[in-house]
């Protein structure tokens, strides 16, 4: 799994998606898919894809929709997410295999 795997989830689903660093920062994919780390005000000591790598939980935090039945965050493991992941960009090849 690729950080380009989990902005195409964070776009496709309306998600923002986070998981923490080994430094204790946190990464937040939003569901524009744009990688940011909210808190850092310096150019950045590590890598977000070799920090991901490493990263064993997420939170799925569903954006928008209607206030009232909104989905709450919930947190996730590395290989749900991956199966998440898979299924996203599987899903979107058919579509596209479809279209032709």
């Amino acid at each position: 799994m690729k950080l380009a795997d989990l902005r195409k989830l964070s776009i496709r689903k309306n998600l923002k998606i986070r998981f923490r660093l080994s430094n204790g920062l946190e990464c937040v994919v939003t569901e524009q898919g744009i990688a940011q780390v909210p808190g850092l005000n310096r150019t950045a000591d590590f890598n977000i894809e070799q920090e991901l790598a490493s990263a064993a939980q997420f939170i799925l935090e569903p954006v928008g929709g209607d206030p009232k039945h909104s989905s709450p965050p919930r947190s996730i493991g590395r290989e749900e997410l991956t199966s998440l992941t898979a299924a996203s960009t599987g899903g979107a090849a058919a579509g596209h295999e479809d279209e032709d």
